[in-house]
């Protein structure tokens, strides 16, 4: 067990401290922005309207429930926790390159999801099924490839669920002194009675718990914005400062700050890791590259919403001497609000979390129905995941958490690997979809050549 523990440290070593993935995602999400160009800034209104626009949906699963599914597992305890340790360590700076890492990554969602949808396939329920491994399939006749990543997806999943269950029950025993072992079996509960059951129930719960939590959180966060409004100004304009250096460019540290903000972005919108993949390709829309633009929003959601309001609550507290992580932004939260911050961190951490788990389930059960569609295997699934809960929830497994992040490592490099030798089919998605539906504004008019060629719906 030592061995193994060493070998997966010494793989994210190689993966994650000497920056490849970040060298890679970024490079991959520059490339996109100018072949795409820059969509994000072009498209960003038609972006906010594919959410809800309800015009192309069947009987299927929408374009926002779709949407909820990739939301809830981009925001999790990290946009607060890992927002919080950017400033930590990076300082106000590391807040813009987190906005330009997610400004760029919405490309690369595009991409990604648009491909999906492009090669997903319908299962024999009738229902579609999609994703990375479909892609390398499909596409590239690498259906071995598509396995491993399969693979690599359910490892990152289980570690990921015992993190969020974690952060829930320490968050929880810190406000309200309950015992870990009583919150993890609640938890437990709680997600075994939502993922045993019909296939969309997962979906159905996170339609309701994602945009309350969202606008739960922004309302808070506006409330905080309001009784600091000569504040703002001021703040966003240090971020700008300390983004390249300010009095600190003298001793070296604008590479650090630099650094702190692109991991923690590409961290917190996975954008180029493929798990959004698995949400566009259930989505029932009759154009590949509607989904890409409404996944791209997924992210922009995720870090210059969330993670914004999180830096602002944090920023706007001002000083808070050396405290740092949750105890940072609970402090923070108070100095706003009073005693209710507090509680109302552990409510956000609950509900970040518990989305998080419900949709990293939900992908890990599209992976592993790419792998074997044994009905035995997907309830020793849920049995799994089931366990995995409960044990995060009372106590750390830093070897499952290495996993999580080689996992999530592995994921990226093949995907990026994946869809960078075929962007082409999403490009020229993208390009019909303008030409025949957004500048001539009527449906019916979508090229068959693209929508019905390549969706192909009844393969």
């Amino acid at each position: 067990m030592n061995f193994i523990t060493k070998l997966i440290d010494f793989i994210n070593g190689i993966i994650w401290s000497n920056n490849i993935l970040v060298v890679l995602l970024i490079g991959t999400a520059i490339y996109f922005t100018l072949k795409t160009n820059f969509m994000q800034f072009r498209l960003f209104k038609h972006m906010l309207k594919s959410v809800w626009n309800k015009e192309d949906e069947e009987k299927g699963v929408s374009s926002f429930e779709s949407f909820c599914l990739g939301t809830a597992c981009r925001i999790g305890a990290g946009n607060i926790a890992g927002v919080v340790a950017a400033i930590s360590v990076g300082g106000p700076g590391s807040i813009f390159w987190m906005w330009l890492v997610a400004l760029l990554g919405c490309s690369t969602s595009f991409i990604e999801s648009t491909l999906s949808v492009i090669y997903r396939k319908k299962n024999p329920n009738g229902e579609f099924e999609g994703g990375t491994p479909w892609i390398l399939e499909k596409k590239l006749n690498k259906r071995w490839i598509g396995v491993f990543y399969a693979i690599a997806s359910i490892i990152c999943y289980i570690g990921a669920i015992q993190v969020m269950s974690n952060s829930v029950t320490e968050s929880f025993e810190s406000a309200f002194h309950i015992n870990k072992f009583a919150l993890a079996g609640f938890l437990a509960v709680a997600v075994a009675l939502t993922i045993f059951g019909k296939r969309n129930k997962i979906i159905n719960v996170l339609n309701k718990i994602v945009p309350f939590m969202a606008l739960l959180y922004i309302g808070v966060v506006l409330i905080v914005i309001l009784k600091n409004a000569t504040l703002v100004p001021l703040v966003i304009k240090n971020i700008f400062y300390q983004a390249f250096g300010g009095e600190q460019i003298i001793g070296g540290a604008l590479g650090g700050i630099i650094m702190q903000g692109v991991k923690r972005g590409l961290f917190s919108n996975e954008a180029g890791t493929g798990n959004s993949n698995y949400a566009a390709a259930i989505a029932d829309v009759k154009h590949p590259a509607k989904q890409g633009l409404v996944q791209a929003f997924g992210v922009f959601v995720d870090t210059i919403v969330i993670c914004t309001a999180t830096a602002l609550v944090v920023l706007l507290a001002g000083d808070q001497g050396d405290l740092t992580g949750m105890v940072l932004f609970q402090e923070s939260l108070k100095s706003h609000i009073g005693w209710i911050g507090i509680p109302f961190t552990s409510i956000t951490i609950f509900l970040f979390s518990f989305s998080t788990i419900l949709g990293v389930t939900f992908f890990g059960r599209n992976a592993l129905s790419f792998i074997s569609k044994n009905s035995i295997l997907n309830i020793g699934y849920k049995i799994l995941i089931i366990l995995m809960v409960f044990q995060g929830g009372i106590q750390e497994n830093q070897t499952v958490w290495a996993l999580a992040d080689l996992g999530l490592g592995l994921m990226a490099i093949i995907n990026i690997g994946c869809i960078l030798p075929i962007s082409k089919d999403a490009i020229d998605s993208l390009r019909d979809y303008e030409e025949n539906f957004l500048n001539q504004g009527k449906k019916k008019n979508i090229s068959e050549n693209l929508a019905e060629e390549k969706l192909n719906l009844n393969s």
